[in-house]
């Protein structure tokens, strides 16, 4: 085994209160594809920051090879100083690096280069950090969600580029398929500590599992040891006479671990609240369509949502997806076509950008929406410390500006509003953003046993496999033109029908060019029928066919003799060249009706 290039052993930090790493460690050796795995909140991009240098733990040990390079992607990159995209992703590079790596890099991540950095949005921002690390290809690459604002086929891209890079990888991201792909080992950072699997992702939650199972038997037989020793203390003959100190020593050891044993953080336990039964056609869109100048955003698209339908839509960023929801929900009107919404619609609606938060403002006002201590949930008052708990909240954490949560915990505080007012038709536009993955198995949950209507917005190819009925996609994955098309299923049944519409198609041009029917195709396009040579061919061929098939019956009735190789080699012989030669035009005649056939079709259809 290589010794590591990177290692961190028995780090401890505390930002006051419980720490938050205490005891973690992590070992990177060269060509190792580690995903980072844990709750939000958890420390994992803590850890990923002392590996990088950018944070020093109060303890522990950090070790470094003095050879090797580092590249850390941040989360919110500096533009100072720098006047393109270029210029800032070449500022990575260093003596020897090859500059055509950022040319090649930020054109794959939908970048030009010419990009002013004060002007990018948060997602182009992302993208050009990515560039800057990957570009100089580092002995180590530190990824801190680099799939978030990335579409899928950008998201496919990156999964291959990080699957050959020479790079050892530490990667952190709630998008599973993305890990189960790259990863070849797992790190499980949980309650302070770390635990490593020299397996994938894939094989993560089943080892997860089985290790707080064994937890919880430890947990059970220390509280069964204690209680032994109790009774042993009150009643054994020896504890009446004198105290054993020594066992009375172990007995406070055993009991102060079990009282400070720390349980593996609970899931979030949330139900949609109910709301009237929408009718049954919820929504009904009639050859709709938008443009923004020229670019056509969506031309004649048509749909019929119905009560307990869940539609995926996906496709590159800048296709249209978000501007193809306000349609269909009626936010946005088309240039052209209607879109009818049903009756009894309640809507609710979770946005990517979070803009229904306001920073300044505290959790516990957000949920109530300023109306005192409690909150209607199901027809039922609640206090709002306690509807917090459900989502992973502590009470002190009431008060508290929104300002102060990390990405996750602003995902986890939308979703608890959401989900306590009534609604039945839920619009989720980017629900899985900084999503630990046991709160994405929750969302699952709902949104598959959801008795209502969900249209959703997503990028994470193994969410929409488990819980959409159909995904609608750009027609042109590659150069979106404003078509869509719905597919039925998730986003691999898409993929399969995609597949198959593109081999069918590409069967009938293979068809149309074989040689005996080209001279045919262009006559009959000039004409646009057949040819009265074409039409004779097509009516009498079949009775060439069928005599053709006598003479070739005929033919093997004479030769089903099993004397007459023997009594007349010849005739044999000479009836075997005539069979080959009938065969043989019998095949060219099939060839070519079924050729002219299938034109005459064309025409006429």
């Amino acid at each position: 085994m290589a010794p590591p290039i990177l290692k961190l052993d028995d780090i401890f930090l505390s930002f006051g209160g419980a720490p938050l790493l205490a005891g973690a460690g992590l070992q990177i050796e060269p060509g190792d594809k580690i995903c980072l795995v844990g709750r939000n909140g958890s420390g994992k991009s803590t850890l990923l920051k002392i590996a990088a240098g950018l944070v020093e733990a109060q303890s522990g040990e950090v070790f470094r090879h003095p050879s090797s390079t580092v590249r850390y992607l941040e989360q919110a990159p500096d533009f100072a100083g720098f006047n393109t995209v270029q210029a800032y992703a070449e500022a990575g590079l260093g003596p020897g690096d090859d500059p055509y790596r950022v040319t090649y890099l930020l054109s794959h991540l939908g970048l030009s280069g010419d990009e002013d950095p004060r002007m990018l949005s948060g997602g182009e921002s992302r993208r050009a950090a990515l560039a800057r690390v990957m570009a100089p290809e580092p002995d180590i690459l530190l990824l801190d969600e680099p799939t978030n604002h990335l579409d899928l086929p950008t998201i496919e891209w990156l999964e291959g580029e990080l699957q050959k890079t020479r790079s050892a990888l530490v990667l952190i991201s709630h998008d599973r398929r993305f890990l189960e792909k790259v990863s070849t080992a797992t790190v499980w950072l949980d309650r302070g500590t770390s635990r490593r699997l020299d397996r994938g992702f894939a094989h993560f939650e089943a080892w997860r599992d089985q290790v707080l199972e064994a937890e919880e038997l430890e947990q059970h037989k220390l509280g069964k040891s204690i209680e032994r020793e109790e009774h042993w203390l009150r009643y054994g003959v020896t504890a009446r006479r004198k105290r054993n100190m020594r066992r009375l020593g172990e007995l406070q050891t055993m009991r102060s671990n079990y009282r400070g044993h720390k349980g593996p953080q609970g899931t979030v336990q949330a139900t949609v609240s109910d709301a009237q039964e929408s009718g049954k056609l919820v929504i009904e869109a009639d050859k709709i369509t938008k443009s923004f100048g020229e670019r056509a955003i969506v031309t004649p698209f048509s749909i019929r949502v119905h009560r307990g339908d869940c539609i995926g839509l996906v496709g590159p960023n800048g296709a249209g997806k978000t501007t193809l929801l306000k349609m269909l929900t009626g936010q946005l009107s088309p240039d052209s076509g209607i879109v009818k919404l049903g009756t009894n619609l309640e809507i609710a609606t979770l946005d990517q950008k979070r803009e229904d938060l306001d920073p300044e403002d505290t959790l516990a006002n957000y949920l109530t929406d300023g109306r005192g201590e409690n909150l209607l949930v199901n027809g039922e008052q609640r206090h709002v410390t306690g509807y917090m708990k459900e989502f992973l909240f502590q009470p002190e954490q009431a008060r508290t500006p929104i300002r102060n949560l990390s990405g996750g915990e602003r995902a986890r505080l939308m979703l608890a509003r959401i989900l306590s007012r009534p609604t039945n038709l839920l619009i989720l536009d980017e629900p899985t953003n900084d999503l630990d993955i046991e709160t994405l198995d929750l969302l699952q949950e709902i949104v598959a046993g959801f008795p209502g209507t969900v249209i959703l917005v997503s990028h994470d190819r193994d969410f929409l496999d488990r819980t959409v009925t159909s995904t609608i996609a750009p027609a042109v994955p590659d150069a979106p033109d404003g078509r869509w098309i719905e597919y039925a299923g998730g986003y691999s049944d898409m993929l399969v029908q995609r597949k198959g519409a593109l081999e069918e198609r590409k069967r009938a041009e293979k068809a149309a060019e074989k040689p005996k029917t080209q001279q045919a195709t262009a006559s009959a396009s000039a004409k646009v029928k057949l040819s009265f040579k074409q039409k004779f061919a097509l009516e009498n061929l079949p009775k060439e066919m069928a005599k053709t098939e006598a003479e070739i019956a005929k033919r093997e009735q004479v030769m089903a003799d099993p004397n007459l190789f023997t009594r007349d080699p010849a005739a044999f012989n000479r009836l075997a060249g005539e069979m080959e030669k009938l065969r043989a035009s019998l095949t060219d005649m099939e060839e070519e009706w079924l050729e002219l056939e299938m034109l005459r079709e064309e025409l006429e259809g």
